[in-house]
């Protein structure tokens, strides 16, 4: 059986907590992945695109040193590498339809007490509920 490391949420969600209050702090942004990504391909430039480009950049890099940090990442890709691309889309346009990601909703619409954060992220848990019990119960 695997170790599970139980400390590796907790310190992933207080990490993110301070990321995103410091962007909201010393940026006046929230930290939405979603919407930071998408302006860095948008028709903002200059100083909009560093700070989105910094953002990105420090995320992939922050996983990165916690892999070298805890001994590797075991990537497991299976057998079905096109339903991961046809769920990647789905992801994004999802993220679109609902004006956000869970990131932005879930974390900062939530602590910023918005309503429509609150209905997103429910439906997002109820769906992601609803799609691990199909999934694993109903063999879909």
């Amino acid at each position: 059986m695997a170790e599970v490391n139980l400390f590796g949420g907790l310190i992933g969600g207080a990490l993110i907590g301070i990321a995103a209050s410091l962007l909201l702090l010393l940026n006046g942004r929230i930290a939405g992945i979603s919407g930071i990504l998408g302006g860095i391909f948008g028709a903002n430039g200059g100083a909009q695109r560093f700070w989105r480009l910094a953002f990105v950049i420090g995320l992939i890099c922050g996983a990165a040193i916690y892999s070298f940090a805890a001994g590797g990442l075991a990537v497991h890709l299976p057998d079905g590498s096109l339903t991961l691309v046809i769920a990647g889309l789905l992801v994004g346009f999802g993220t679109r339809l609902g004006s956000g990601c869970t990131s932005g909703h879930g974390i900062c619409g939530l602590a910023r007490l918005s309503p429509r954060s609150l209905v997103a992220t429910v439906t997002f848990m109820i769906f992601g509920i609803l799609t691990v019990y199909l999934v694993r119960h109903l063999s879909l």
